[in-house]
């Protein structure tokens, strides 16, 4: 391949050749009648249709050329003729028009021969000048890294990468849907924090000069949306960005997209219902009323009845354990080394109960789990927020949903009883102060908030981006987000490498 900076000086002399000619490269706006999807939908012999897109391809066959543009949901084929346009136009045209480049055009739909779907151009827009030659269209990118850095050059080249983020904007339009005609409210809640709580997760911290003190980025928006429930919201809730300073995998990202709602009155069997009803109302739209969803090798079926079992139980049944008989973390973890089960954990010795709890489930269940399940009656020191059960106050009222070796939904009923929760978190802080990263931070402002009364709440969190990585049976979830953050490249050298 030539080498990128003479590619560009190239592109940029065309572009120096096009205002000789008094093109306008750089024209301040196009007012087009449809996108190409629409256009695509009309009638042949539809007149005076406006278009725009970018070029990706073009052929020239004597008196008569073929441009194929393109937008973000569809592409169309501009059959350009000498007759149409004049021989003067038509020569500048070749002369002025890269792959990459956007045009306009105006003409009338018709249908090839060949079936394809076509604008017969009367007149054609010049929009904007590529410097940079897109990839070879036969092979795209191969570089993963450089498809998460540059998402944009992946958008252009590949379909599947438009229609997976196509299905993520209309997953969050439709959710979003649902909960607006189902009685819940939008708000937005601050994404620096004076106390790292809400889940338990490793926060970053942040500086802020105007107070001089170091904040926090919000690991979870519940405790502030809770608070929302005791200023008089009974149905609430936000598409949150959340932070997290954890580690990297297939399955982990440290900044993401979480959906929480909190109802008042409700307890968590009423979320688990109304989740059910909310998933298979998003699928239903999305698949096009089919529930059985194609998942790699899998076919998951969404309809009828999810199973549901208690943490106690399922741990029992995989790998023989059963937790309600160590009542500490020291006991348990003899236990699970006396099963020869390698947790793969760093300072394991310091996690808590719960957290031990929780790896252990990671380690030998959830992988196993493949259809929608709902597991339920977590141990009440892994649920540092939920409510304990009235009949066993060592599990919580908490439900997951688990689909494919993945948590979609976590919620639960919340505790609402100012005391507890401030001892569960003074509890919390012990722990973080013994070692125990993920543990969470004792939030006073929240305890003095639910001091002034709080009614029966339930709530629930969706990851998006886990969701959606299920969905589309990506490898990798940071297929699902559209710019991951990259460390830095060390020189343009090293970007242009990547295209050659």
């Amino acid at each position: 391949m030539a080498d990128i900076a003479e590619l560009i000086k190239i592109r940029e002399e065309k572009e120096k050749k096009a205002i000789e000619y008094g093109v306008s490269t750089r024209p301040e706006r196009f007012e087009y009648t449809n996108t190409i999807k629409e256009a695509r939908n009309l009638e042949d012999g539809t007149e005076n249709i406006s278009l725009a897109g970018r070029i990706m391809s073009k052929r020239k066959m004597g008196k008569i050329s073929f441009i194929d543009v393109q937008d973000i949901e569809g592409h169309i084929q501009l059959v350009i003729k000498k007759e149409d346009i004049g021989e003067e136009e038509y020569k500048k045209m070749h002369e002025i028009l890269d792959i990459g480049d956007f045009v306009g055009a105006t003409g009338s739909i018709f249908t090839t021969s060949a079936g394809e779907k076509s604008l017969q151009v009367q007149n054609y827009t010049y929009l904007g000048k590529a410097y940079r030659p897109l990839p070879e269209k036969f092979h795209g990118i191969t570089n993963q890294e450089q498809v998460y850095r540059e998402r944009h050059l992946d958008l252009i080249m590949n379909d599947e990468t438009k229609k997976r983020f196509l299905l993520r904007s209309k997953f969050i339009r439709l959710m979003r849907n649902y909960l607006d005609t189902h009685g819940f409210i939008e708000v937005e809640t601050p994404a620096l924090q004076n106390t790292a709580s809400g889940a338990t997760a490793k926060p970053f911290i942040a500086h802020h000069n105007a107070h001089n003190m170091d904040v926090y980025l919000r690991i979870s928006p519940e405790l502030t949306l809770k608070k929302l429930i005791v200023g008089g919201f009974t149905n609430v809730y936000e598409v949150a960005r959340d932070f997290r300073n954890e580690g990297i995998d297939i399955s982990h990202l440290q900044d993401f997209t979480m959906v929480e709602g909190y109802s008042a009155y409700w307890n968590y069997r009423d979320n688990m219902k109304f989740m059910k009803e909310m998933i298979t109302y998003i699928l239903s739209n999305l698949y096009d009323g089919n529930l059985k969803i194609q998942i790699g090798e899998q076919l998951i079926d969404f309809g009828g009845e999810w199973d549901v079992i208690s943490f106690r139980d399922l741990i029992l049944k995989d790998c023989g354990i059963d937790i309600e008989k160590y009542e500490t973390a020291e006991s348990l973890l003899e236990e699970i080394k006396r099963n020869d089960i390698n947790l793969e954990v760093e300072g394991i010795e310091s996690l808590g109960r719960g957290n031990l709890i929780d790896q252990l489930y990671k380690k030998v269940s959830r992988p196993k789990i493949i259809k929608p399940t709902y597991l339920i009656e977590h141990p009440t020191d892994l649920s540092p927020l939920a409510r304990s059960n009235e009949d066993n106050p060592n599990v919580s009222d908490r439900f997951q949903l688990i689909v494919n070796g993945q948590e979609i939904i976590n919620g639960y009923s919340e505790l609402v009883d100012a005391r507890e929760q401030e001892r569960r978190l003074i509890k919390q802080s012990e722990l973080k102060a013994n070692g125990d990263e993920e543990a969470m931070s004792i939030d006073y402002e929240y305890i003095k908030a639910m001091e002034y009364g709080m009614p029966p709440i339930s709530g629930w969190g969706l990851g998006v981006d886990r969701f959606l990585q299920f969905l589309t049976n990506s490898y990798n979830i940071r297929d699902v987000v559209l710019y991951p953050l990259m460390k830095p490249r060390d020189s343009v050298e090293e970007k242009d490498s990547e295209n050659d």
